[in-house]
Parts: C-alpha cells; structure tokens; sequence
C-alpha cells in the first residue's frame, strides 16, 4: 500500500527556484489533500562574531528574533501572493510557516520529524542567502540523511509564473 500523503515540508532559502518548487509543493498538497508546513533556516551568526562587532549576546538575540519576524512576514506575503497562482487562499493549504535560526539541513530534518510531514520540497541551485554548486549541499544533505520521501525540483530554463521578488 502505498502511503498516504497529508503533511508536506515545503523548504526555502528566498531564491526564485524556491518559488518554483512552491508550485510543486501545492500541486501535491491539493491532488492528496493535504496541508503544507513551509519553513525557511538561517544560520546562526558565530559567537566570535561578537568580538569582531563589538555584538552582545542580548544585542545578537534581538536582532535574531526581529530577523525570524520579518522574515515570517515575508513568508506570509509570499503565500498571499501565490494565491493568485492556487486559485484558493493560502490559509487553505498552508498550516504552518517556520523560521529557523539553524543549520539549514539539521532544521529542515528536525521540522519534518517534529511536524510529522510525510514528504520534503526544495528546490535545488538556490542562489539565495547561499549559492550551492551541483546539487545543493542542503538538497543534498537532506537527501542523503533523512527517511522521507524527498522532491527536489530544479530550476527551469524558462521564466518561472512567479518569485520572491517584489514583496
């Protein structure tokens, strides 16, 4: 029997092949009914960092938790956005938006284990916050470490419907 598919961990890094993989990600949601757990990781900024900027730890954790703000926003916007594209509101398919300050790999991982989502959507060649070459290191590292089923769509040649652009 083949497994039902009712949660979807959709992951971006802001790039437009993100946006891409999101149509991918809402294809699946509405054929399966099923809901979507969107989720975007950050690298936590190195503690040495504070030494170099004159940073506090407070002063770094503030900036980190306006940063998971207004990136959770961004995300929202985003989702309102696609609507146009769905033909439903968003709230409709998506449950919940995650912003982590983690190594984008272990986050993704650990979100499909806690959320209980049965298949991961990314995108590969990002050239978001970070350029990947090949694969992806955080395709790739997901791939290779996880259990669940994983989707990862590419970057088409052509113009993508739409893109994280103009938020």
């Amino acid at each position: 029997m083949i497994p039902q598919i009712k949660k979807i961990l959709y992951c971006t890094d802001l790039s437009k092949n993100s946006s891409y993989a999101f149509l991918f990600a809402i294809d699946m949601a509405k054929k399966h009914n099923a809901k979507i757990v969107v989720i975007h990781a950050i690298d936590p900024v190195p503690s040495y960092v504070e030494l170099y900027t004159g940073l506090t730890a407070e002063k770094r954790q503030k900036q980190q938790e306006e940063m998971v703000e207004y990136l959770k926003k961004h995300l929202q916007g985003f989702c309102k956005k696609a609507e146009a594209q769905i033909g439903l509101p968003c709230s409709d398919l998506v449950s919940n938006i995650l912003v982590s300050i983690a190594h984008p790999p272990e986050a993704i991982l650990h979100a499909a284990d806690e959320e209980d989502c049965d298949v991961i959507v990314l995108g590969t060649h990002g050239k978001g916050f970070l350029t990947h070459t090949f694969l992806g290191t955080v395709s790739h590292a997901v791939l290779y470490r996880t259990r669940k089923p994983v989707f990862i769509i590419p970057l088409p040649s052509g113009k993508t419907p739409f893109d994280w652009d103009g938020i």
